[in-house]
C-alpha cells in the first residue's frame, strides 16, 4: 500500500498535490510589499528582495507570475513571523510554545487574499506584546552589529513566545534576574528573583500557577542529597535535625522554619524539570548584581509580597493576612480563582521603560550564534 501511494505521489500531476491556488488583485499585492518591506525592522531576512520581484511581476502585468511569487513571498513571511529566521539553533532547549505549530499557513494564506484580510493575517502571526515591538524599533534604528544581533535574537525568542496574553501571568526573565506580574499588556509588578547557577542554569519552559504554599515543606531532591544533605545526615545527624532535615523510608524534607531553602512561601506549579519560584532565607544574595546561586529554581525578593500579588483578588488574602499566616507556622495551600500561566524564559534585552533598552549579561551563554540579516537582507549563518 504504502508503495502504490508513493507511485500515485508521483504520477498525479502536481495541480493535485500543490497548494490551494491563490488569485492577488494589484490592491493586495501591493499590501504585502509593505509586510515585506517592514519585515526589515523585524529582523527578517528576504523581504525586500522578495518584494522587488513581486513589483516588477505587476510591471509585466504577468498575472499567473504574480500569484505565484505572492504567494509564496506570503508563505514564507508568514512562517517566518510565526519560527523566526536568522536565530533558529537558538531555540534548543526553548520549551514554550508559541500555539502556531499546527496552523496551515498555505490555508491560512489562501483564505485572507479571498477575504481581502491581508493586514489581519499577518498582524495575528506577529508577536503582540509591548516588549516585542519596543525591541523592535530599537532593532530598526540600532547601528551597532553586536547589539543589532542581540537584538535580533531576543525579537525571535519573543516570536517563540504565545501571540495572545490575555488575563493576568507571570513573565520571569532569567537573564534580567527579575520576574515580573502582567494582566494582558500592563506590569502589574515586578520583583528580584535569583536563578540556577552556570553548572544548573534555569530551564526555558511554561506552566501553571494553581496556588500558593505558605510555610511550605522542602522535599529535597535526589542530586542535592548526594550533593551535601546525605552526608550531613549521616555524619552530623544533631546538626542536621537543627537545621529541620527529616527522613523518612528514604525520603529526605526540610521542615518549615528560619532555615527551610524554600524560605516562606512556593508557588504550586507543576511542571516536569521541578522547578518553582519560592523565597528564600539567604536575602543577602539580592545584593549582588549577576544572581546564579540556586541549582535550578527561582529564588523571590518579597515572595510574600507576589503572594499577596496573586492573591489580591481574594480579599481576605491582602498582604496583612498573609504575613499573619506565615506567622502562625503552620503549612497551609492557598488555591489561585483560575490556574495562571506563568513563563520562564531568557531574554537578553527589554525596553526600559523610557524609550531605550537594557541589555543583561548572557550568563547562560545562549546568545553565542546571535546574529541579524545583513545590508543585504540575508542571514549570515
Amino acid at each position: 500500500m504504502k508503495i502504490l501511494l508513493a507511485c500515485l505521489a508521483i504520477i498525479l500531476p502536481s495541480a493535485a498535490i500543490a497548494a490551494p491556488v491563490v488569485h492577488w488583485n494589484e490592491g493586495q499585492a501591493a499590501r504585502l510589499i509593505e509586510w515585506l518591506e517592514a519585515s526589515r525592522d523585524d529582523a527578517l531576512s528576504g523581504g525586500d528582495q522578495d518584494a522587488g520581484q513581486i513589483r516588477a511581476a505587476m510591471a509585466r502585468s504577468d498575472q499567473a507570475q504574480l500569484d505565484e511569487l505572492a504567494t509564496a513571498s506570503a508563505i514564507r513571511l508568514m512562517r517566518a513571523h510565526r519560527d523566526g529566521c536568522c536565530n533558529a539553533a537558538l531555540r534548543d532547549g526553548w520549551h514554550i510554545d508559541n500555539g502556531l505549530s499546527r496552523i496551515d499557513i498555505a490555508q491560512r494564506v489562501a483564505d485572507a487574499v479571498a477575504a481581502d484580510r491581508i493586514d489581519e493575517m499577518f498582524g495575528q502571526m506577529r508577536p503582540r506584546h509591548p516588549y516585542y515591538f519596543a525591541l523592535r524599533a530599537a532593532y530598526a534604528s540600532e547601528r551597532d552589529p553586536e547589539r543589532k544581533a542581540t537584538l535580533a535574537a531576543n525579537l525571535d525568542r519573543w516570536r517563540w513566545m504565545p501571540r495572545e496574553f490575555s488575563g493576568r501571568y507571570l513573565l520571569v526573565n532569567t537573564a534580567a534576574f527579575e520576574a515580573s506580574l502582567w494582566q494582558g499588556q500592563t506590569e502589574l509588578g515586578r520583583w528580584q528573583i535569583i536563578v540556577g547557577k552556570t553548572g544548573s542554569p534555569t530551564p526555558i519552559f511554561s506552566a501553571k500557577v494553581t496556588g500558593v504554599i505558605l510555610n511550605p515543606w522542602w522535599e529535597i531532591p535526589t542530586s542535592i542529597v548526594r550533593e551535601s544533605v546525605g552526608k550531613l545526615v549521616a555524619t552530623r545527624p544533631a546538626e542536621a535535625a537543627r537545621r529541620g532535615y527529616v527522613v523518612e523510608e528514604g525520603r529526605y524534607r526540610q521542615r518549615p522554619g528560619p532555615n527551610n531553602a524554600l524560605g516562606r512561601m512556593k508557588l504550586v506549579m507543576p511542571n516536569p524539570y521541578t522547578v518553582y519560584l519560592h523565597d528564600t532565607p539567604s536575602q543577602s544574595l539580592f545584593a549582588r548584581d549577576v544572581r546564579t546561586f540556586s541549582h535550578g529554581c527561582v529564588r523571590v525578593g518579597d515572595a510574600l509580597g507576589l503572594a499577596a500579588s496573586l492573591l489580591s483578588s481574594m480579599p481576605q488574602w491582602d498582604r496583612k493576612h498573609v504575613d499573619a499566616a506565615v506567622a502562625s507556622g503552620k503549612t497551609q495551600t492557598v488555591s489561585l480563582p483560575a490556574p495562571m500561566p506563568v513563563y520562564v524564559a531568557y531574554f537578553t534585552a527589554e525596553p526600559d521603560g523610557a524609550g531605550g533598552v537594557r541589555y543583561f549579561p548572557d550568563v547562560y551563554k545562549r546568545d553565542g550564534n546571535a546574529t541579524a540579516p545583513d545590508d543585504n537582507g540575508r542571514c549570515t549563518q
